[in-house]
């Protein structure tokens, strides 16, 4: 098997062209993660910095053995810690639950109601397959104009970026996490989402599954008085 080695341009404006090439790649590359830095400048805080809004939504991050993952699991503490002091009224909790054996939004209402939050305080999108299908939703579905959104340091601001261009006015808390392979693995795969959140806040595809119009939040606003 012939394997040709890869050659350096001979020329110097040869050369010169091929760094330019590579310059403006990374540069492309990195665009869309610039651009969530930007549109979510000034909307990011910790649960103390929150403002006072009705709603939360809290994104799914994974199931272990039926339960929330310790990175959800940070989510939905932070969530109860919002009602609890009075700052929210009901959480929207949006994830996966394509399987039957396979439940998200069922699996954080049991973890919040464990921690003070009561049951009719609870929405449940089962239908939150990824960022942008939750926001869009969050918004087109249950009717979300305003909220507070809970997440990772490292995706919050990719959360907040496309809650925005969906049409939900967003704060985003970024909740506390162990910095260990999984975190790692998560802002690295940030780099990656962030070219496919900016496809998505530009030409706003339909989610997977829209469905029709529910008032579940309406109806959890309506029994917090």
């Amino acid at each position: 098997m012939n394997i040709r080695r890869l050659r350096l341009p001979r020329t110097r404006a040869g050369r010169r062209r091929s760094v330019q090439a590579v310059m403006a790649g990374c540069v492309l590359a990195l665009l869309p993660a610039t651009w969530l830095y930007v549109s979510t400048a000034g909307r990011l805080g910790t649960t103390a910095d929150a403002p006072r809004t009705e709603v939360a939504v809290v994104f799914g991050a994974g199931l272990w053995d039926g339960e929330p993952s310790p990175y959800l699991a940070h989510r939905l503490d932070a969530a109860a810690k919002l009602y609890r002091a009075g700052r929210i009224e009901v959480v929207l909790v949006t994830g996966d639950n394509s399987r039957e054996d396979y439940d998200e939004p069922d699996a954080m209402r049991v973890y919040l109601t464990r921690h003070g939050v009561p049951d009719e305080r609870i929405v449940s999108d089962y239908a939150g397959f990824d960022t942008w299908d939750s926001c869009v939703r969050a918004k087109k579905i249950f009717g979300v104009d305003r909220a507070v959104l809970i997440s990772q340091g490292f995706h919050i601001r990719r959360a907040v970026a496309l809650c925005e261009a969906a049409g939900v006015a967003s704060y985003g808390v970024g909740v506390e996490a162990k910095h260990d392979v999984t975190w790692y693995y998560g802002g690295a795969r940030e780099i990656l989402a962030a070219g496919k959140a900016a496809l998505d806040a530009v030409f706003e595809p339909d989610p997977r599954f829209l469905g029709l119009k529910e008032k579940g939040v309406a109806r959890a606003l309506d029994s917090a008085g």
